[in-house]
């Protein structure tokens, strides 16, 4: 066989991720809080960038107040020194709560300080995880101590903090009730499962009572709370800023894009005057300055790009999904990103980004993009009907069942199919947990 080198042209078709093809992919998946923290960005390290900042809604509600007209008496002057300005108030967490009550109680130094690293020891949901033996060795402290520390804890607020199981959660949260069943304290140590599972009559066969009397047990057991920490999380809230607002305006649905959500760019005049004046400046400091306008006007294209794929994609969803600004949830089609993507004219990955954590503000609520992309079932009628349109008919169904007979899956099915809707019984019991909604043992009461 024999070898060389040899010189020849070839054509072939790649995808080269340029610098300004990667940045357009990077702003078009960002929500508007990931968008606008990454303008800040790169406003702080691009000096030719400005931009027009977003509503202070702060400053705009303080001018309101200062424009409103007085509606106090005319003769009560007031000094806006004198009134404190809006804030935001700080959650508190259950730690600091329960040791703040710790402090009002009459203990000692030792008992309290058993008292503040048991309620350290509280996971999210106020339940106590570590054994108190494991806490009297790491206190070098007596069980007995321990254990008359704890019954302290668990007499502060929220009731039910300090518990060690569901039962004992339960039973400290039922001490304070009046006029409770006895039987209902067998019931939370032994029988809770069999409650869990729907299975009644097992249940008050065990304790030797009535099923309606079971039942008014359970009912109770339903006021009271299994997590009573969880009121007191720290969480940072999720703020949604809507990408998009639908209209209706004259008979049609208009999509107008949130431009107030992200600041607009513009190029500083400094720097472009320095350019025009390019006998003043040297070779480097042009150089620099047009690597920082390039970037600049590139993030300023990028912007308008996702700007006009978002428009383009929402509006092609509610001319898809028209049935559901007219008449609601239940009216929902199955729809995909091909769909999208074909009537655009865009590749489904661009559909994908465009949707992914963007909202749209419409007459009927705030709703991710992604929620209009469903799956769904054939009807008779050769339309196709989605998931989140069954599932509404579902909770519809079950919410006007009678509790004495409530409705199987397959009963569900049944009605389903005669509404015109090809299902299976496998699928409505699968739509049915997906809703979190209990079989129809477990849905069934036992009322006198």
């Amino acid at each position: 066989m024999q070898m060389g080198f040899g010189l020849w042209q070839e054509q072939s078709q790649r995808l080269v991720m340029t610098p300004e093809l990667r940045q357009a992919i990077t702003v078009l998946q960002f929500s508007s809080l990931e968008l606008l923290e990454y303008i800040e960005g790169e406003i702080a390290v691009n000096p030719v960038l400005d931009s027009e900042p977003v509503i202070d809604w702060a400053e705009l509600a303080r001018q309101q107040r200062d424009q409103a007209p007085d509606r106090q008496s005319a003769a009560v002057s007031r000094d806006d020194a004198d009134w404190p300005e809006p804030s935001v108030r700080q959650p508190v967490s259950l730690t600091d709560h329960l040791r703040a009550q710790l402090r009002l109680l009459t203990l000692s130094a030792d008992q309290r300080r058993i008292g503040e690293y048991l309620i350290g020891s509280l996971d999210e949901n106020g339940y106590l995880t570590m054994p108190l033996t494991e806490v009297a060795e790491v206190l070098l402290a007596d069980a007995a101590e321990v254990e008359a520390a704890l019954r302290q804890v668990q007499t502060l607020e929220p009731t039910g903090v300090g518990a060690r199981t569901l039962s004992e959660c339960l039973g400290l949260q039922l001490a304070e009730r009046e006029h409770v069943p006895p039987a209902i304290y067998e019931l939370i140590e032994q029988h809770l499962e069999d409650v869990a599972q729907g299975r009644i009559k097992a249940v008050a066969a065990a304790l030797r009572v009535t099923p309606s009397e079971v039942q008014s047990m359970v009912d109770l057991l339903k006021t009271l709370d299994p997590k009573p920490g969880c009121c007191y999380s720290t969480d940072a809230p999720a703020y949604i800023i809507p990408d998009v607002h639908i209209e209706k305006v004259g008979g049609e649905y208009v999509v107008l894009v949130n431009d107030k959500s992200v600041p607009r760019l513009q190029i500083n005049d400094l720097y472009r005057n320095m350019l025009q004046t390019s006998d003043e400046q040297g070779q480097e400091v042009r150089e620099y300055i047009t690597g920082k306008l390039n970037g600049a006007l590139w993030l300023i294209k990028a912007l308008e790009q996702r700007r006009q794929t978002i428009l383009k994609v929402t509006t092609a969803i509610v001319d898809l999904q028209q049935g559901f600004f007219e008449q609601g949830i239940r009216a929902l089609k199955p729809l995909t990103l091909r769909q999208v993507a074909e009537q655009i004219g865009m590749h489904e990955s661009t559909v994908s980004r465009a949707t992914t954590g963007k909202y749209a503000q419409t007459p009927r609520g705030v709703f991710e993009l992604k929620f209009f992309f469903s799956s769904g079932v054939q009807t008779l009628s050769g339309d196709g009907a989605s998931a989140e349109s069954i599932k509404s008919q579902i909770r519809e169904m079950i919410a006007g069942e009678d509790p004495k007979k409530p409705l199987s899956d397959q009963k569900i099915c049944d009605l389903l199919q005669k509404k015109g809707i090809e299902i299976a019984r496998r699928t409505v019991a699968k739509y049915r947990e997906e809703d979190n909604i209990p079989a129809s043992s477990q849905r069934k009461r036992y009322d006198a």
